[in-house]
């Protein structure tokens, strides 16, 4: 089967306004995103697919530009899905596919295809090509739509100069199959070894236990001030909600404190969150580590949402210090004894990680092109 490659066609300009319907977004300060939110608000971020939390009907109809006085039509604040969402400011030139309805803030350009079906694949590479133009834009400068209209985007073109969207199509069917390629054999081995292994998961009592009966080693990690950082390749863990907790990479190997498989556990800032790592990473003295010998990564886990609850304790006003957190309890599922039944919280993990992967080899079976059996596309 013949691979296609960029090279294949030839590329042109076009103006953002003849392809795109391109939208204002909406709030100034954004509507209450409760944990019960459905509807995705999408902000000037770098990250996430643009999510910065979930609302509902209700407090959008509710809730007005500015949050207050005069309110406007819910139609003018709800997006239809099946659409580009580019950061006009903040982080300017990130853009995101946005397969679902949602809402924005006004420092977002929802983007429309005017004269074809967006699909995810046509979208994803459309998004590769858009955000080319990042370099172009600044907080300073910013992507607002009166901008866009006056900007090109170059693509692939059909011998009729119009935009190549069966092309772009099959190549992203392409790259995402050869990502698959390498992926579902490994996703295919897990779950037959976790079908094989997985343990009973009938009801567990639950019991109270205080951190420092729980977790072997209790310790935070130590202060490395930005001017320090070296260049290099380790982890640096500090108090951020995403991204694993990981604030860059450093080659520092002196002066800091250095662990593995283990959970970081924010103290300040983001306080509350926290992750698994499995591999090495130096610890900045806003994390607390909490380690437990002989017990696997599932059972860590299934700890993790249990302590993420702490956030509701503790603020960025109130720390998770040395003290409050010798104090803290955490309940876990015991065993007739009474002792933590750390093989349950495994194999309960390993189901939940079953069930996922399942969704995902039926999501991610290779799904065939015609236009690529073909050798491409005319």
């Amino acid at each position: 089967m013949k691979m296609l490659k960029l090279t294949d066609r030839e590329w042109g300009e076009f103006m953002f306004k003849d392809i795109f319907d391109i939208k204002k977004g909406f709030y100034n300060k954004k509507p209450p995103c409760p944990t019960s939110g459905k509807i995705p608000f999408i902000g000037a971020s770098d990250s996430n697919n643009g999510f910065t939390g979930f609302t509902t009907d209700a407090l959008i109809k509710a809730n007005s530009k500015v949050g207050y006085g005069p309110n406007e039509a819910f139609e003018r604040k709800l997006f239809k899905g099946n659409a580009i969402c580019v950061t006009n400011n903040g982080s300017v030139g990130y853009a995101y596919y946005q397969q679902h309805p949602f809402t924005c803030t006004h420092d977002v350009n929802p983007l429309y295809l005017a004269n074809h079906t967006l699909n995810r694949h046509i979208a994803l590479f459309i998004i590769s090509c858009i955000e080319q133009q990042r370099v172009c834009f600044a907080y300073a400068r910013k992507w607002r739509p009166k901008r866009m209209v006056k900007s090109r985007l170059k693509l692939p073109k059909t011998s009729n100069s119009t935009p190549d969207w069966a092309f772009m199509e099959a190549f992203m069917k392409q790259v995402e199959e050869e990502l698959l390629s390498r992926v579902r054999p490994k996703l295919e081995n897990q779950l037959l070894d976790h079908v094989i292994t997985l343990g009973a998961l009938e009801k567990r009592e639950w019991r109270e236990f205080y951190f420092s009966d729980v977790f072997t080693r209790v310790q935070r990690g130590k202060r490395l001030k930005k001017d320090d950082h070296i260049e290099g390749l380790i982890p640096y863990v500090s108090s951020k909600a995403n991204n694993n907790g990981i604030d860059g990479f450093v080659g520092n190997m002196e002066r800091v404190r250095i662990f593995s498989n283990c959970i970081s556990l924010a103290n300040s800032g983001s306080v509350g969150s926290a992750f698994f790592q499995e591999f090495e990473f130096v610890a900045s003295d806003h994390v607390t580590t909490l380690q437990k010998k002989g017990i696997d990564k599932y059972t860590y886990l299934f700890m993790l949402p249990i302590i993420c609850r702490l956030s509701e304790k503790y603020s960025f006003n109130r720390e998770i210090n040395d003290l409050r957190i010798s104090r803290e309890r955490i309940m876990l599922p015991i065993q007739a004894d009474g002792t933590p039944d750390w093989e349950f919280m495994s194999a309960f993990m390993k189901k939940v990680e079953q069930d996922t992967l399942s969704t995902a080899l039926l999501h991610f079976k290779p799904k065939k092109s015609e236009q690529m059996l073909m050798g491409g596309v005319k």
